[in-house]
């Protein structure tokens, strides 16, 4: 698997992200839906990364800066045609070593409480991260499972 900086402007990362706002839209209220779109993820202070195996588009995650010490994880999905493969954890470490890189000292991210989001709470959990409560501009919501991870 290759994982690329960038990819916004390709069809198949388009037509992902696209599915992965459906799939939120699915499992959660408008409200509680907190996954950025195509034009937010082109904003300055966010890296955005495509995964590749060969040349089909397996996986996507973004990396938000909120300030000089603290990051949060936006747009983590694999192509459902690759789940259980491995690929959203090559993609969680990749953004954990970037936020090491950076040298933040907090990771955080707000993923769903409901059964749909068991998955990820469960990937997030192996890689260290705990449960807190709301940070930068969210609130408490039901939906919301906040979590985060500090070095």
């Amino acid at each position: 698997m290759e994982i690329r900086t960038g990819g916004l402007d390709h069809p198949a990362v388009v037509a992902l992200l696209q599915e992965h706002l459906q799939g939120m839209a699915l499992l959660s209220p408008p409200e509680s839906i907190h996954a950025l779109d195509l034009h937010d993820l082109k904003a300055a202070h966010i890296t955005f990364w495509s995964a590749w195996q060969d040349d089909e588009l397996v996986g996507c995650a973004a990396l938000k800066q909120l300030d000089d010490t603290h990051g949060e994880i936006k747009s983590m999905r694999t192509s459902s045609r690759h789940r259980r493969k491995g690929v959203a954890a090559a993609m969680l470490a990749h953004i954990v070593a970037e936020a090491d890189r950076r040298s933040y000292r907090q990771l955080s991210l707000e993923t769903g409480s409901m059964q749909g989001f068991e998955p990820a709470r469960r990937l997030y959990a192996r890689f260290g991260f705990e449960s807190c409560g709301p940070f930068a501009d969210y609130t408490e919501d039901p939906n919301s499972v906040f979590m985060t991870r500090t070095v």
